[in-house]
């Protein structure tokens, strides 16, 4: 088969890496699911994703033009939302402290294009 890139073909995990997995394509190809290319956010270990002889959708994120390497991603297949980052520690320091907190961009730009305008002015006058 012609592979090309951005494809989406069927592929099966024929061994696993801390570095990431080996899926098949075919009888004669083989490509790379670079660990950070498995799903969204921190994966620590690979075992906890995938099995050897999981058959999956694959996307082709790269080939290599001379070596022949295919390089594949399960994330960019992933919704948005599969995404949940998880954390040990959140920390709202300054809910805590009784602090409002900082404003946003959104909110402080209509003051900044004032005082903007006010030095603008300033100078040409």
């Amino acid at each position: 088969m012609d592979y090309k890139i951005g494809m989406i073909v069927k592929g099966k995990v024929t061994g696993i890496q801390p570095y990431g997995a080996f899926v098949s394509l075919d009888k004669e190809t083989q490509g790379l699911i670079h660990i950070s290319e498995c799903r969204h956010g921190y994966v620590k270990n690979l075992d906890e994703i995938l099995t050897v002889g999981d058959e999956m959708d694959v996307m082709i994120l790269d080939i290599d033009e001379y070596t022949k390497k295919i390089s594949l991603s399960l994330r960019t297949l992933e919704e948005k939302s599969d995404f949940h980052y998880h954390s040990k520690k959140r920390r709202y320091r300054q809910e805590k402290m009784g602090q409002i907190g900082f404003k946003t961009i959104h909110d402080l730009m209509p003051q900044w294009i004032q005082e903007a305008k006010a030095d603008e002015e300033k100078r040409f006058s």
